[in-house]
């Protein structure tokens, strides 16, 4: 029976993974600040992972098979977690990443960004303060990928999309609400295609993932891709009035709406499919989960 370490996995597919790693027989503990009960059958760890020295004494000595941490957003972080890890208390560290990592990159439609496009060990930051939701990532995996003592890899995580009433992220809801109330979508003017991955089948592969022994970064996501206005007129199939949409380019202090990007930076998934774990294609699932919000 494996030990497992999830940091974070309060709600939505995180939580998800929490109780398939349970039902597969490991021993789950979860660690967060108290902002949500431990499923059935988890032990339930209360720290401020942010202060190391509390994390520290939270888990006492025990140690890990893996710790697979969902709330990794800054290279402090990263920082503490191989201090807090390193000397054997882990055996291996798995970083729930993004696509948005791939955000400097100007990709070409339909030639999917491969996990080399962005190299973190090489990753000398963006100019800015690093306080952004993408940087921060980057930032986060380049402090894991310029260390060998603890064996890492980073799941860089597409759109989730779909759970039902688990998905508290409001994304699709904003489509589904503006067209049922005759509103304006704000779309750059040829926004790009995107990747996405449903909620279940990335929850399914962050269990996966947790057993195997690879490392280094790995791209998450169904085959294939959508952009907003595809997205938009599918929800019209599922019987909601027509879209209108409103064009910002971003630029002035107007903000597209959440699945509208300027520029391509799809992802392709070879590298999972190699490791022994195929994903969907985007097709199979994607009326079912506009569905939910119709």
């Amino acid at each position: 029976m494996r030990e497992i370490l999830v940091i974070g996995g309060s709600r939505y597919f995180g939580r998800r993974v929490v109780e398939l790693l349970r039902d597969g027989g490991d021993r789950v503990t979860l660690l967060n600040r108290g902002s949500a009960d431990a499923p059935p059958g988890v032990r339930h760890v209360r720290a401020d992972r942010d202060d190391e020295a509390e994390l520290a004494a939270a888990l006492g000595g025990r140690s890990f098979d893996v710790v697979l941490d969902q709330v990794l957003y800054r290279p402090e972080q990263a920082g503490t977690a191989l201090r807090v890890f390193g000397g054997g208390r882990a055996g291996r560290y798995l970083m729930t990443s993004t696509c948005e990592v791939y955000d400097r990159v100007r990709g070409v439609p339909g030639s999917p960004l491969g996990e080399g496009a962005f190299d973190p060990a090489a990753w000398t930051g963006d100019g800015t303060d690093g306080t952004g939701y993408a940087e921060g990532k980057r930032r986060a995996e380049a402090v894991l990928a310029r260390q060998s003592e603890l064996p890492y890899a980073a799941v860089r995580t597409a759109h989730v999309l779909g759970g039902g009433a688990a998905d508290f992220t409001g994304r699709l809801a904003h489509y589904a609400d503006r067209m049922r109330a005759g509103r304006e979508i704000a779309v750059h003017a040829a926004p790009a295609p995107a990747t996405f991955v449903e909620y279940g089948e990335i929850a399914g592969f962050l269990a996966w993932a947790a057993g195997q022994d690879f490392t280094g970064p790995v791209n998450a996501c169904s085959t294939g891709e959508a952009d907003v206005r595809q997205l938009c007129a599918l929800l019209e199939r599922q019987g909601l009035p027509a879209a209108r949409f409103e064009e910002h380019d971003g630029e002035h202090g107007d903000e597209p709406s959440p699945f509208s990007f300027g520029h391509y930076y799809g992802m392709d998934n070879s590298r999972a499919r190699q490791l022994g774990h195929p994903f969907s294609e985007l097709t199979d699932w994607l009326p079912g989960v506009l569905a939910e919000v119709r």
